[in-house]
């Protein structure tokens, strides 16, 4: 079993804070920028890359960042309802404390990424490829991982509600840390996965379901 790698982020000791009147912009490159409390709602930067940038306390609905590029950057307790981050690249990003709802990242790239804390309602990575990820002490609620790749992910202390695995391909996926294990569709796709004794208990009658085994009493 292979652990997963943890992003080692160094932002710049003196950012560039990000204009008041300033915004963001297509295909723009963002370095060494800070964004603190900022309403970046409705914001559109589809294929803008963000290295080494701070995202704090900031409002992301319905931010288009699709194809986006997000690289040794950290997002700290940002919110919002349907960002838009599909076929975006998270490489070495920290994400703590987040609250959010309907986050679109289908299709994405996520490498080294460490998911710390915080709520996600509805988080779409459906064909995504996920590698070196790691969700610690977060809420995720209905994730939807049709048709993901998912090598060397683990879930620490984690609530997982309802997770759909419909079509996902595990490998080093290390499920023994979930707090609270709630599973949706595709249980047959968890090969590839690492769960505890006790898990296998709670899941046994899925199992069972899954390969047409009828448990009945004797007698």
């Amino acid at each position: 079993m292979r652990g997963p790698q943890r992003p080692r982020l160094a932002l710049p000791e003196e950012p560039e804070v990000f204009a008041e009147t300033a915004r963001l912009a297509a295909e723009e490159d963002y370095d060494g920028v800070e964004f603190v409390s900022r309403d970046l709602s409705g914001a559109r930067a589809p294929g803008a890359t963000f290295l080494d940038c701070a995202l704090r306390g900031c409002v992301l609905d319905g931010a288009v960042l699709k194809g986006a590029r997000l690289l040794d950057s950290l997002l700290a307790e940002v919110r919002g309802v349907g960002v838009d981050l599909l076929d975006a690249e998270l490489r070495d990003v920290e994400i703590s404390d987040a609250r959010l709802g309907g986050a679109q990242c289908g299709g994405a790239s996520l490498t080294r990424v460490l998911v710390r804390g915080g709520k996600i309602d509805y988080l779409n990575l459906r064909q995504a490829r996920l590698v070196d990820v790691v969700f610690e002490g977060c809420v995720l609620v209905e994730p939807d991982f049709g048709g993901a790749r998912l090598e060397r992910v683990s879930f620490d202390d984690c609530e997982l509600r309802g997770p759909d695995l419909t079509g996902a391909t595990l490998r080093d996926v290390d499920l023994r840390g979930v707090s609270a294990f709630e599973p949706g569709r595709g249980v047959d796709r968890l090969a590839g996965a690492v769960i505890s004794p006790g898990q296998l208990v709670e899941l046994a009658p899925l199992l069972a379901a899954q390969l047409g085994v009828r448990v009945l009493p004797r007698g």
